[in-house]
């Protein structure tokens, strides 16, 4: 095909066939035509970007893989324009683009580019144009889908959180029934032991004082094992079957207390007495644990929803900082006891609001204290803290981990850049961390040396704070 043939092709395409007909013979010139079949790969994510590519038929697609396999982000087909674009400074593209149908291409090399801005000025405007579409396209879908991947993280650690409470309340639950049935028998004996007022008035204010102290027992196995067989041998002493030593060994009662009541309560009174203060203990145990289950789920639960917002639009507001920072702490507690690593959150509760997106604003912590728990070595520390200083809130992510390489420490923020392996890491969240912290007009910036790393967050406070 002739230099001038090429050029009327390029006349008629969408994008740059308005150009002045010197601009497209330069093209036709200069570039290269090529028909590239079905399935061919035209560019990956692993090669620099060859050169500017001009669809003159077909269709071809780009595939990013982030973390959930590969998925189509974008598409493009006769009369776009795709590949490296004037002004760009994109070396490696996001992902693998493929060949969808038979597509003519032509492409202008890398090396052509420069002379291609002074040469044809409107063509470039119009991509300059493309390039700014792109970059926009490229920002909400990179948005979407670390927000979706932080949710799947998120539902997935939370799934795992809440099915120990939750597991926990239906065990307890099902053995309340067994628990109130001892302590119903236990009352029935009691009462036919012939025991006097004033024995039950002490047997009661005995009970009622371990109920008062429903604190987990603090013993270890062996002190546990040790108190058994110091109320067994008790119970030997005084006649009564040493089996109710198990039970009276996870009460409080002490064995002054035993034996105080000993001196009051004889034979089977004295036995059925214990029977029921044992039996009455185990079921408001039971009841206890139940309760601080389900709170725990209701602390998750109510986390999330204060986290996402997610029975509100998206709407410019004053944000409470910590109360965003506890939440966060909340949901990736799991994640931080999961690898032994503490997780410390110390955050004034008197901090001015910023004036910001809540949900955008957690995202930042999310990602940021989780990169932080990510990066600190098993046994390690994260600490998480904030200040007002001057106009603005300055939250400071701490861990002791490996620190990051001087050699990588600029491109940390660049969106697809992770040293994680491939399939555990989008490289987006430091990306997004930025974007968001430059949308609502603050900074971050990080130092890092091994043993210690540490980011950075600037947020103005919100007017008349």
């Amino acid at each position: 095909m002739t230099t001038e043939e090429l050029a009327d092709r390029l006349a008629a395409h969408r994008t740059i066939g308005q150009a002045p007909r010197r601009e497209l013979e330069w093209i036709a010139a200069h570039g290269t035509l090529s028909r590239r079949e079905a399935r061919e790969v035209v560019s990956t994510h692993s090669e620099v970007v060859q050169g500017l590519y001009i669809l003159l038929t077909g269709r071809m697609s780009i595939f990013v893989d982030r973390g959930a396999g590969k998925r189509k982000v974008m598409e493009w087909q006769a009369g776009d324009v795709s590949g490296l674009l004037p002004y760009s400074r994109t070396m490696k593209p996001p992902g693998d683009t493929i060949v969808d149908e038979s597509t003519d291409i032509v492409t202008i090399p890398r090396s052509e580019l420069p002379a291609l801005i002074s040469n044809c000025p409107e063509v470039t405007a119009i991509l300059v144009h493309v390039m700014t579409d792109r970059a926009r396209r490229f920002t909400s879908t990179d948005l979407r889908d670390e927000k979706t991947i932080s949710l799947g993280k998120l539902a997935a650690g939370l799934a795992h959180e809440l099915n120990n409470p939750a597991s926990a309340a239906v065990r307890d639950a099902k053995s309340l029934a067994a628990a109130l049935t001892a302590a119903e028998d236990a009352a029935r004996a009691l009462g036919g032991s012939g025991i006097t007022s004033p024995q039950m008035r002490q047997l009661d204010d005995l009970r009622a004082s371990s109920m008062n102290s429903m604190t987990p027992q603090t013993y270890n196995a062996l002190a546990l094992s040790d108190r058994e067989d110091a109320i067994g041998e008790w119970l030997r002493r005084n006649s009564i079957e040493p089996a109710l030593a198990e039970d009276l060994a996870g009460t409080p009662i002490s064995m002054e207390a035993l034996q105080g009541l000993a001196g009051s309560l004889k034979g089977p009174t004295l036995e059925a007495g214990l029977r029921w203060i044992a039996a009455s203990y185990a079921a408001r145990a039971l009841v206890l644990n139940i309760e601080r289950a389900t709170s725990r789920i209701h602390t998750m639960v109510a986390a999330v929803k204060g986290f996402t917002h997610m029975d509100r639009a998206p709407e410019v507001e004053k944000v409470n900082v910590p109360l965003g920072l506890a939440e966060t702490a909340t949901l990736l507690e799991g994640e931080a006891k999961a690898k032994s690593v503490v997780l410390n959150l110390n955050v004034p509760s008197d901090l001015p609001p910023i004036r910001g997106i809540s949900a955008e604003i957690n995202q930042i912590w999310m990602n940021l204290v989780d990169n932080a728990i990510d990066a600190a070595p098993s046994h390690g520390h994260v600490d998480v803290t904030a200040s007002r200083e001057g106009d603005a809130v300055v939250v400071r992510v701490v861990d002791d981990g490996s620190g990051i390489p001087p050699e990588i420490r600029e491109r940390i923020f660049d969106p697809f850049f992770t040293t994680k392996a491939v399939g555990e890491g989008t490289g987006l969240g430091l990306d997004i961390v930025r974007r968001i912290i430059q949308w609502h007009n603050g900074d971050v910036d990080v130092d890092s040396s091994p043993g210690r790393t540490e980011f950075r967050v600037r947020l103005p406070v919100a007017e008349g704070t």
